[in-house]
Formats: C-alpha cells, structure tokens, sequence
C-alpha cells in the first residue's frame, strides 16, 4: 500500500464480526487489501478464511450475543495484534418470521443477534480503544429495513432501528477518541440471499433500485474503508446509505407498469 494514502491501514487493526462469509468476508478482504491485520469471527470455523495480498484473516470462534464471549473476542484481538483500530459490526440477520405468531425465544434471539451483540462487541473495543494513541472507529452495518420495514421483519426491524439509534447515541459519548458511525445496506446480492431475489437472478429486483442493479458485498466494503480512515475523520454519529438510491415508489412503479403499452 501507499503509507501516504488515506485508505492505508498498514500497523492497524480491524475486527469484523461475521466476516466468514458474504458482506463480512468482502469487508475483511478490504481491509486486508489496505494493509490491515484482520480478526474474523463466527459461531464455527468456516474451511476457508478471507484473503488478501497474501495475508489471510485471523480466525476467533466467538457467539457475539455472549457478553463475555464479545469480550474475550476483543481481548484475543488485542492480545494478537497489541491493539485494535477498527470494529465492524456486521453479523446479524433475520429469517422472515410472522409476527402475529412468532415465538419469544425467535424474537430474543433476532434482538440478541442484531442490537445486543453489537453493543456488546463496541463496549469491550473501546475500553482498549480509548486509551491507546489514535482511538479508534466502530462501523455498525445495519439495514434499510430500519427506515422501511418489510412484512416478516418485525422483530428484525426493531433490532435494526435500535442500532442506529445506538449508533449516535454511542457517537454522543464515546468522541472525540472514539468514533461510531452506520451503514443502511439496501439490496445486496451474496450466495445466501439469491433465492430471495426470485428465477431470473435478481433482474426483476434491480428495476425497483434507482442505480440500476443490487449492491455487491464489495460495495459495502469500500464504504466501510472510508468511514474507518482518515478522510472521514470529522465524520461521527453519521448514516452513510448504501442502496443505491433506495427502491422507487409503489405507485410510482404502479403508474408506469399501468402506462405501457400491452
């Protein structure tokens, strides 16, 4: 890398949670890409880890709704490395569940997974983080579902829109050593969610996004480079959005597949 690029992460240290698989992989590879030290986590070890410029994640088996599993996870990182720079909170999502029906334990557990864990994660990074030079930066993914919810999401909903309010709150308190910001995912195509997007692969999908298509998980990644470096570094409590303009109106697409010709 260029130590005199911004998005240079060589002697930083980054821990993405989820970064196994799909967006958390993308995001770990980024950063590896930039020069980073990369610790992942996940329930069970997965049999290939991200890789970048010929330097591969380190891996931390962790279930991050364990309050003292979040920690130790952190103190593994810190133990490894001597610091940590970067927290990613990317692990979280929801089967969709009806929610006139769906059971507590469902419920305690989607909550647990999406608002919980990454508190639990972000208090134990920045009790090493502000206390070391440079502080530090905590990114949190979360989803648009927080600003527009979608039928079978609600407890998923309610986790996510906590989340962002726990992103500024956490950016009130913990600046100016430590900064906290968010990310809106919208639509993103990885290996998990291609059933969802229907037969022809996610054509029908895209033509409801403004940019044209679905987010790659490599999108996400390069926003989680900038809002953990330097060129951001006036930038706290923020939530960048994601999703390529977000989804057009349903009357909107109503009207227009209503005025063609048939």
């Amino acid at each position: 890398m260029d130590t005199d690029s911004p998005l240079d992460f060589t002697g930083r240290v980054v821990l993405v949670t989820g970064g196994t698989k799909g967006i958390g992989a993308a995001i770990a590879g980024a950063f590896l890409g930039a020069g980073a030290d990369v610790v992942v986590c996940g329930r069970t070890t997965p049999d290939t880890l991200p890789a970048a410029g010929g330097r591969e994640a380190v891996f931390v088996a962790a279930d991050v709704r364990d309050p003292a599993a979040a920690a130790a996870l952190v103190d593994t990182a810190v133990e490894r490395f001597g610091r940590l720079d970067v927290l990613v909170n990317n692990a979280g999502g929801s089967p969709d569940a009806d929610a006139a029906t769906v059971s507590p334990r469902f419920v305690e557990r989607i909550v647990a997974l999406n608002l919980l864990a990454p508190f639990y994660v972000a208090q134990a990074a920045h009790r090493a983080m502000h206390a070391q030079d440079g502080g530090g930066s905590v990114v949190n993914i979360g989803s648009v579902s927080a600003h527009d919810p979608q039928p079978g999401t609600a407890a998923y909903t309610a986790a996510k829109a906590g989340l962002l309010a726990l992103t500024k709150a956490l950016a009130l308190e913990w600046a100016p050593a430590v900064r906290v910001n968010h990310i809106t995912t919208g639509l993103i195509r990885t290996r998990s969610a291609e059933p969802v997007y229907g037969a022809d692969g996610g054509a029908s999908v895209a033509g409801v996004i403004p940019m044209g298509r679905m987010a790659v998980p490599e999108d996400v990644a390069r926003a989680c480079l900038f809002l953990a470096s330097d060129l951001s570094g006036y930038i706290n409590g923020a939530d960048l959005a994601v999703h390529g303009g977000g989804e057009y109106p349903a009357r909107y697409l109503a009207a227009k597949t209503a005025g063609r010709p048939g």
